[in-house]
């Protein structure tokens, strides 16, 4: 959990169609009366009526304001006693960019399972303020990712014989995280739906509502992922990390393990952060309007304001493998141990499963209609 909700909840649509101020159904032009009118509750509106609605709608959502984010005050330079112990190697395959301790050589790219590394120099980067160091050893992380291997019925022997679950890695891969208040207003229009017999009728009754929220949302270490060559689904699919145990960074944390160089900054990352942000607050002030039946929003304002960015390193075990020409990329958080992988399907297998079901249900069936006198 990275936010911290003040007082209401909120939400934030953007409108895309008009609908009915009334049952929020949707509006259509009818040129025989030149207004439009609702297909279910049938209320009519004057053209400028539900233009003037919409514009202040809209007027509201163009002047929130996206936070004024303070880059400089994430990371900083590094010293040269620290950035001379310290060395990059590129892959020639995919180009990614590893940073590890001069003693540390590489074997294999950590994204492409390339073999070969050359050696580089490491320079123009931002020292990490924190980083959590490793939690889990390799032998966690193998154990995890055979865990993880056995609980996938379809994938194929082969990929599991030839796999090479040893050359499993652990590596610190870049992080902004990035704190932000976030203001929140918004109206809904609910409904509450009642439905009851009376002699030989069925009567429903549906009551409309307006519905108002408003409050503060304030978001902690909001993490976004500096490297393009992590994909981001991996990366937020092994969250949450537990920042209590982050520690002011140390090179002492490095030997043993990589350390990706971030190519991703902080200003580029913050564009996917402020989209994160405001999909929290909408989910988080939607499950305060849950004892409606239906609930639509009419108007809503998120107002980001400005926030701090830190830059940190977060432990990762990461295997990357081929087979059969497509790469296949395992990750675990090196702290708390959730992991995820992108594994191949068996055909024959999944063929197999397909039609013994099939077949099971097929003798089943020819079972009742026997005992049913069909057959």
């Amino acid at each position: 959990m990275w936010f911290v909700i003040k007082g209401e909840i909120t939400i934030s649509v953007q409108v895309t169609n008009y609908k009915c101020p009334s049952c929020t159904g949707p509006l259509k032009f009818s040129s025989e009366s030149g207004k439009l009118q609702c297909e279910y509750c049938e209320n009519v509106y004057d053209v400028a009526t539900i233009e003037a609605l919409y514009e202040d709608a809209n007027k509201a959502a163009a002047e929130a304001k996206e936070p004024q984010w303070d880059i400089d005050a994430a990371g900083s330079p590094w010293s040269e006693m620290e950035a001379k112990g310290l060395k990059v190697y590129n892959c020639p395959s995919c180009g990614a960019e590893i940073i590890t301790d001069e003693t540390t050589a590489a074997t294999s790219c950590l994204y492409c399972g390339n073999p070969t590394v050359v050696p580089g120099q490491l320079g123009g980067n931002l020292k990490p303020d924190y980083v959590i160091p490793f939690k889990l050893n390799k032998v966690a992380a193998m154990k995890a990712l055979k865990n993880h291997y056995n609980k996938k019925l379809l994938l194929p022997k082969e990929f599991k014989d030839e796999n090479h679950i040893e050359e499993i890695k652990g590596v610190y891969v870049p992080f902004w995280l990035f704190d932000c208040d976030a203001d929140a207003y918004i109206q809904y229009n609910g409904q509450k739906v009642r439905m009851w017999s009376s002699g030989d009728y069925d009567v429903t009754e549906t009551s409309h509502y307006r519905v108002t929220r408003e409050g503060e949302i304030y978001f902690q270490k909001v993490p976004a992922d500096g490297s393009t060559k992590m994909p981001d689904a991996h990366m937020d699919a092994i969250e949450p990390y537990d920042y209590s145990e982050m520690v002011p960074f140390s090179t002492a944390y490095l030997p043993g393990f990589f350390a990706d160089k971030y190519d991703v900054d902080a200003e580029e990352s913050a564009q996917r952060v402020n989209v994160r942000m405001k999909n929290s607050t909408t989910d988080a002030f939607a499950q305060t309007v849950s004892e409606y039946t239906t609930c639509s929003v009419n108007r809503a304002d998120i107002e980001m304001k400005q926030g701090s960015i830190k830059y940190a390193l977060l432990p990762v075990w990461l295997l990357a493998t081929k087979w059969k020409g497509n790469n296949y990329l395992f990750a675990m958080n090196g702290q708390t141990g959730k992991l995820i992988g992108d594994l191949p399907i068996s055909k024959s297998k999944l063929f197999g499963w397909f039609f013994g079901i099939w077949g099971g249900m097929a003798a089943l069936m020819g079972i009742a209609m026997f005992f049913l006198g069909f057959i």
